[in-house]
């Protein structure tokens, strides 16, 4: 049954009104707790304005750029705050990847979680949405997502359960509550690593640790890393064996857990994963990098030259040392080959399969979705390259010039996204994908969760 029609609500002068909409394909929505729920979230919403490390605070007469500024972070915070939403069947808020039809997915919720989540210091929420994550952990696979029309968790994703890792980090960075995670995720995350040794063959996610210390994964037939549009049950992306990516996050989900074990004083655990991050890392290096193109394989075997290689210097731990030569060209490659304004392209121009523009029908679409598109929330990938990259140089005049590099980017993604979430597309919003071709059109999705988390990310620096 569908509902059209126009709602007038009268607010008075200086008052303020919650309106709140509750869409649910549950067949129980009538019993949903609706009082309780907005009022929990008008008390998130009240605190989320005074967050006095996101707006300049202490002056009197700001300048227009300062206010410019700072109307531009209420603006994100907001656009933040549309993705945050409370699953009554768990009893626990989780993050919704974009509108209008996607749902709560495990790898868009991690990607998201720093912009949406941590740097709003929504902290108790944060801790709900990381207990979403392992709720329904199987044979060490967090859900990639849960059916719109059963709840039940699919487990077609390699990258979710390694990707876990990295936020948790990030939560302890931002708040130190080690008590929270050796309590309710340490031993989640242990299962996880001992599974992935093991071998885990659900859904045909076919994974399993080689004795070269690399993950492979999938099959021709699975499409289990983030670029996973599948047309006919044919992947058009399939990327089995050893993805890059992957790879890189299982560098850094060991490094993690040495760091936690030594924390907690699980010496053994310690020296066990240091020693599997160790392997990883000289296979990678000796495997992983193509002197003719002076990139990484996107998988071994696999030249095209894919944005998906920014994870090996991006992350907390990152699998090739960032004041390396090899690092210096992976950038160097990307930012001629793939970076716009916009985002990364998924595809260099030139390679078999390249598609600028997304348009057509669902064939057409699904087998462009990867294959040169421009997705925004790979900004985040490139700019935390680029910042791991400034920090770890120690040569002065090279910081230096790195520093004016990343406030350039910075600046420029700003007024890029300024523009769009004030003017173009959704309004309020960032789309998921861009053509990559002038006038770069925002497509897909109208508003992604990851997007904006990244784009807000960015613009203040975090």
């Amino acid at each position: 049954m569908q509902f059209h029609g126009v709602y007038e609500i009268e607010i008075p002068a200086k008052q303020e009104k919650e309106i709140s909409f509750v869409c649910s394909l549950e067949e129980n929505i009538e019993q949903i707790e609706v009082k309780e729920i907005i009022s929990d979230e008008i008390v998130r919403l009240g605190t989320i304005f005074n967050q006095s490390l996101l707006i300049e605070n202490g002056k009197n007469n700001k300048t227009k750029k300062e206010k410019e500024r700072d109307s531009l972070i209420k603006n994100f915070l907001i656009a933040t705050d549309n993705f945050v939403v409370y699953r009554p069947n768990f009893r626990l808020h989780t993050i919704i990847a974009g509108y209008p039809w996607f749902l709560d997915w495990g790898r868009d919720s991690l990607i998201a979680f720093e912009g949406l989540v941590l740097i709003p210091k929504r902290f108790e929420i944060a801790k709900e949405i990381l207990l979403t994550m392992v709720r329904d952990i199987k044979f060490g696979l967090v859900p990639n997502g849960y059916s719109g029309y059963d709840n039940r968790p699919l487990y077609n994703s390699v990258d979710a359960s390694l990707l876990l890792f990295e936020q948790i980090q990030k939560y302890i960075n931002y708040t130190g509550d080690y008590k929270f995670v050796k309590e309710k995720l340490y031993d989640n995350l242990k299962d996880i690593i001992d599974s992935y040794c093991n071998g885990i063959d659900v859904d045909e996610n076919n994974i399993y640790l080689d004795s070269d210390g690399l993950i492979v994964s999938g099959t021709e037939q699975t499409q289990n890393t983030w670029m996973d549009a599948k047309y006919d049950e044919k992947a058009v992306t399939p990327r089995n064996g050893k993805a890059v990516e992957i790879n890189a996050l299982w560098y850094n989900a060991n490094m993690i857990m040495q760091s936690l074990s030594k924390k907690f004083r699980h010496i053994l655990n310690a020296k066990k994963y240091k020693s599997i991050a160790e392997n990883c890392k000289i296979s990678f290096n000796n495997r992983f990098y193509n002197s003719k193109t002076k990139c990484l394989y996107d998988v071994i075997g696999d030249s095209k030259i894919r944005p998906n290689q920014l994870f090996a210097l991006s992350l907390t731990y990152q699998v090739v040392e960032p004041t390396s030569e090899e690092a210096k060209n992976i950038i160097s490659t990307v930012e001629r080959k793939l970076l716009n304004p916009y985002g990364l392209k998924t595809l260099a121009k030139g390679e078999k399969g390249y598609v600028e523009v997304y348009e057509g029908d669902s064939k057409k679409r699904d087998t462009s979705y990867h294959q040169g598109i421009t997705w925004t929330w790979l900004l985040g990938l490139y700019y935390d390259a680029l910042k791991n990259i400034k920090d770890a140089t120690k040569d002065k005049d090279e910081k230096q010039k790195l520093e004016v590099k990343l406030q350039k980017f910075i600046d420029k993604t700003t007024k890029t996204f300024k523009e769009e979430i004030y003017n173009n597309g959704c309004i309020g919003g960032i789309a998921e994908i861009y053509d990559s071709v002038k006038p770069q059109l925002p497509k897909g999705a109208i508003n992604q969760a990851w997007s904006v988390a990244e784009v807000f990310r960015i613009i203040l620096g975090k």
